[in-house]
């Protein structure tokens, strides 16, 4: 009995094991998008709670209050942010400077965009229907037409969009960036279905953006299970690690690889993964399409450039031709297939599909230059697309917008300060020199040449002088043609079109004259990888 007592005193407890580090929730890093969520949850709460007639200034108010409030976060944090970046909310998001710079990029071009969809002055009422749930094409329906009512729940809807856009870009694993791109693109197949004029064209955009999400998605989840097969995590720095440190089979790497970079340059709108892109650009409420063009893109291109650089740039070289292969099809879809285009809309659409693969260009470039190279063209990128539509937006007749080119013909002499900005904004998407569009070409092609892909520049090059011909065929459609006696008119826009416009046009300008800040911002450091 004493023996089995000494020996029961000599047996040491096993230690358990120490649990893994998880950081704590860092909410100081993630202010901004708590601030933008919340106010979409208000805007929520508006929409059930206030009457009707004070729905569209609260919503505003609301909007534009969250963004400012954002904006203000962003900077603060930024005076102090760790060089290194942080992980934040538990090791989901990685608060990097990156991050921090798509951040601010989404929220400054959001401020041009809620100011489009508010605007109330161009169509009577707002580009959104009164009552969204009336069928298109009944009396009811032609009714609401000349209302001054809209559904309000585009600016929680919108909200909601951005507020995933930002996890998006700042996923540190899979499945939160799946869950990001649900949130950010759910509100959009809605948002595309509630234009005022032309119902049954928003309509099918709306079902057909939502179809092919779906699939997209489909193949980016499954891409995410493959992938958490082959390195049992969904961490990318996990996935990283696994891939450049393993015996295992490479099948489940590179097909799970494959299927999620689809659904990523589905989001992105590159060819040949482009298909929703003209149909939903030309059928959706052009402010939605403002929306879409510029802050989907940068949200799209900021998840490609993380997945790329951080999860698989050890097997950079199994991958990066295929990727050569798509971005060159992407230049020369956009190109090509932009020149035979008869609607403005459509022909922005295939103008950004071939600005797609100009952006991919820089995101295979896997080096600093190229990652802060890609980022400021997604800054010059989306003011210019913003303005763009905003006077696209302007040019009506009495169904609405005039989208078809051979009614812009002679709009110069109709009103020479919409076509004259329009030419500038053209030219910069054109890249002609003393425009943002022309530095951010040449930062992302000089990176692409620095890391040895002289001969995709110089398709890319090719591409752009393609390209060109359908900018300069709207030019000279405004400026040397005549317009017709029933032409369209140019509506004064009010003061929310005329500060989304200016914006715009401003930071196209100033970009294009003295980019350095940015510049200097986009090339402040790398991925935190953790």
């Amino acid at each position: 009995m004493m023996s089995s007592v000494l020996f029961l005193a000599q047996v040491q407890p096993v230690p358990s094991p120490a649990p893994a580090k998880i950081d704590p929730p860092a909410l100081d890093a993630v202010w901004p998008i708590l601030i933008v969520l919340a106010a979409a949850c208000v805007g929520v709460l508006f929409e059930a709670f206030l009457p009707r007639h004070q729905r569209w200034p609260a919503q505003v108010a609301l909007s534009l209050l969250a963004l400012a409030g954002a904006g203000v976060a962003l900077a603060t944090y930024l005076s102090d942010a760790p060089e290194a970046g942080e992980m934040a909310m538990f090791n989901t998001l990685a608060v990097d400077r990156p991050a921090l710079f798509l951040w601010g990029t989404l929220l400054a071009l959001s401020v041009g965009a809620v100011l489009l969809i508010a605007d109330r002055s161009v169509e009577p009422g707002g580009a959104f229907v009164a009552t969204a749930a009336i069928r298109p094409g009944t009396v009811q329906d032609r009714a609401q037409v000349t209302a001054t009512g809209m559904q309000t729940e585009v600016f929680p809807l919108t909200l909601f969009a951005l507020g995933g856009m930002m996890i998006f870009c700042a996923a540190n694993d899979l499945l939160t960036m799946f869950i990001a791109l649900e949130v950010l693109s759910l509100p959009l197949y809605l948002m595309c279905g509630l234009a005022r004029r032309r119902r049954l064209l928003s309509q099918e955009a709306a079902v057909k953006y939502f179809l092919l999400g779906a699939f997209a998605s489909a193949f980016f989840l499954y891409g995410v299970a493959l992938l958490y097969g082959y390195a049992g995590s969904v961490r990318l720095a996990d996935i990283s690690a696994a891939a450049a440190g393993t015996d295992r089979s490479d099948t489940l790497l590179f097909a799970g690889m494959g299927l999620l970079v689809v659904g990523l340059l589905f989001k992105a709108s590159v060819g040949p993964f482009h298909t929703w892109t003209p149909d939903v650009y030309q059928g959706a409420p052009t402010p939605v399409t403002a929306f879409m063009a510029a802050c989907t893109k940068v949200a799209a291109f900021g998840g490609i450039l993380r997945v790329l650089q951080v999860a698989f740039e050890s097997t950079q070289w199994e991958w990066r031709g295929v990727l050569w292969g798509v971005a060159i099809a992407s230049m020369v879809i956009g190109a090509i297939l932009g020149l035979t285009q008869t609607d403005v809309k459509r022909m922005i659409a295939y103008s950004s599909v071939a600005h797609a693969g100009f952006l991919l260009i820089g995101a295979i470039a896997l080096t600093d230059r190229g990652l802060s190279g890609t980022l400021f063209y997604l800054l010059t990128y989306g003011f210019t697309t913003l303005a763009a539509f905003g006077v696209i937006s302007l040019v009506r007749d009495s169904s609405g917008e005039a989208t078809h080119l051979s009614q812009w013909a002679g709009l110069a002499k109709r009103s020479p300060l919409v076509a004259g900005v329009f030419t500038f904004l053209l030219l910069a998407l054109a890249g002609i020199p003393l425009t943002s569009g022309f530095v951010g070409k040449f930062v992302v092609f000089e990176a692409a040449i620095d890391d040895g892909m002289a001969p995709l520049v110089v398709i890319a090059l090719v591409a752009s002088a393609v390209a060109a011909f359908f900018y300069l065929r709207v030019i000279v459609l405004m400026y040397f043609s005549e317009p017709a006696a029933d032409g369209p008119t140019v509506t004064v826009p009010g003061a929310f079109t005329t500060a989304a416009i200016t914006l715009g046009v401003l930071v196209t300008l100033l970009l294009g004259i003295l980019p350095s800040f940015a510049l200097d911002w986009a090339a402040g450091g790398a991925f935190a990888i953790r």
